[in-house]
């Protein structure tokens, strides 16, 4: 009987090792493809506006890009050493992606942590949804900044939900911290095998324009 059940919970350890393998190869040729697109030069053409953002396979990037190219605002990335792609990184993301929000120091280290954001009127914050909530780096960046008198949009790309209930938590953040006005836009990219096309993905992004705008 033993036996079976050490045989059981080790074909389960070598199949959740395959998908890990399998999702880390998806992301890092996903990473690859979408690095250089929508990366041409831009002017500042509204140096009022700025676009902050989190990304770990290259959606949200790409998104963030777009966004700041289009209009005409300040880009700024933020890096997470602990999401970096790959198996160990997969695994951080998904356990620390529900069990951090209620304590500061749960949140991970991000760079940069703070950004002089005072020439700035209109802020976008981009990030990835992990099991239904914005990734920790995003909630990390509120945590370590002040929003006065801003406004503030953010931008998830996601797989298939999010949880209203992290879009009204983080909301209750930002605006804790001196925000005028909180927007969510979002898009839904789809399962990894059958995900939107770049270009569909950024079509879908052209049409918060009328709204969203500053």
């Amino acid at each position: 009987m033993m036996n079976w059940v050490f045989i059981t919970l080790g074909a389960l350890a070598a199949a959740v090792g395959v998908v890990l393998l399998a999702v880390s190869f998806i992301e890092r040729r996903q990473a690859h493809e979408l690095a250089e697109l929508g990366a041409e030069n831009q002017l500042v053409a509204s140096p009022r506006t700025a676009v902050v953002y989190f990304s770990r396979s290259g959606n949200t990037a790409l998104a963030a890009r777009h966004l700041a190219n289009r209009l005409g605002a300040r880009l700024f990335a933020l890096d997470a050493p602990a999401y970096r792609l790959g198996p160990g990184g997969l695994v951080k993301a998904l356990s620390d992606a529900n069990a951090l929000k209620s304590t500061s120091e749960a949140l991970p280290d991000i760079v940069p942590r703070t950004l002089d954001l005072s020439p700035f009127d209109t802020l976008w914050f981009g990030s990835p949804v992990w099991l239904y909530s914005p990734a920790p780096p995003i909630w990390a960046f509120v945590e370590h900044n002040r929003f006065d008198g801003k406004e503030v949009v953010l931008f998830n790309t996601y797989n298939s939900h999010f949880g209203e209930e992290h879009i009204a938590a983080l909301k209750a953040k930002v605006m804790a911290r001196g925000a005028k006005s909180f927007t969510h836009r979002h898009v839904l990219r789809g399962r990894m095998t059958r995900q939107l096309t770049p270009e569909q993905m950024l079509a879908e992004i052209d049409k918060w324009y009328p709204k969203a705008e500053p």
